[in-house]
């Protein structure tokens, strides 16, 4: 992991989460199923991957809410192995599984990196629901820039970093959205400065977003970044190439 900042939003919650790859530990039995299951025809005039909303549980699916498999990640836009399979898994998840309708992908925030994580996810919450994964592939293709510039401010001003974790979420969220050149990273793609700022002391979205981080801990034993579950159980997989013959196993092929 690149950077380890000190948490301040729960940290009773994420002592022991970690950005890491490779796999997620304690997980359950992979999901099986000995015959392929059947592809799901979205509705008339609709496809599956612009089909998106926000879930009971705080997070964000993509494809049909009703798919027979689904796949959940829980995920930080500042964990370069989330960086990764930003970049890598997308294109053939949506391609070759979501667009049959056999898979849905639910994006749950985990805040491994505090404050910092915490900035990332509201704004990415700032735009409309059907635009949440174009928004946050676009997170992950600029990762490189944002943990830069973390590591610049953590280098060259440690006392302001540490001074930023300190404070209260919505001014911790707005010190370093501004420090990390995330606010002008919306304004570049269609969200006003104003409404930028808003969106990041949002106290109610804020305690959402709070809450799927309690219960990726304390109820799903979430303890790094990626960690994914397949219709509920948590699987051994960190990448892209670990998790997509799970999926395949579990019937999606």
């Amino acid at each position: 992991m690149r950077i380890k900042l000190a948490l301040a939003l729960i940290p009773a919650l994420f002592a022991l989460a970690s950005c890491g790859g490779g796999g997620t530990g304690n997980s359950s039995a992979p999901v099986t199923s000995s015959t392929p299951i059947a592809a799901v025809t979205a509705p008339a005039g609709k496809a599956w991957v612009d089909t998106i909303g926000k879930t009971k549980d705080g997070g964000y699916i993509q494809g049909n809410p009703n798919a027979p498999i689904k796949l959940v990640e829980y995920g930080s836009r500042n964990c370069p192995y989330c960086g990764l399979f930003g970049r890598t898994a997308p294109e053939p998840l949506r391609k070759n599984y979501i667009s049959t309708g056999k898979v849905s992908w639910e994006f749950r925030d985990f805040l491994i990196h505090g404050a910092p994580d915490l900035a990332a996810a509201l704004l990415n919450q700032c735009v409309p629901d059907e635009s949440f994964f174009s928004m946050l592939d676009q997170f992950f293709e600029n990762q490189e820039s944002f943990l830069t510039r973390t590591e610049q401010l953590v280098k060259n001003n440690p006392q302001l970093a540490q001074q930023l974790q300190q404070l209260p979420p919505p001014q911790a969220a707005v010190g370093f959205a501004e420090q990390l050149g995330m606010i002008d990273f919306m304004k570049q793609r269609g969200v006003p400065e104003a409404k930028a700022r808003q969106c990041l002391g949002d106290q109610k979205k804020i305690d959402e977003i709070a809450k799927v981080n309690a219960d990726a801990a304390t109820v799903h034993g979430v303890n790094g970044t990626p960690s994914f579950f397949i219709n509920g159980k948590k699987v051994d997989a960190g990448s892209w190439e670990q998790l997509e013959p799970l999926l395949k196993a579990a019937g999606a092929r």
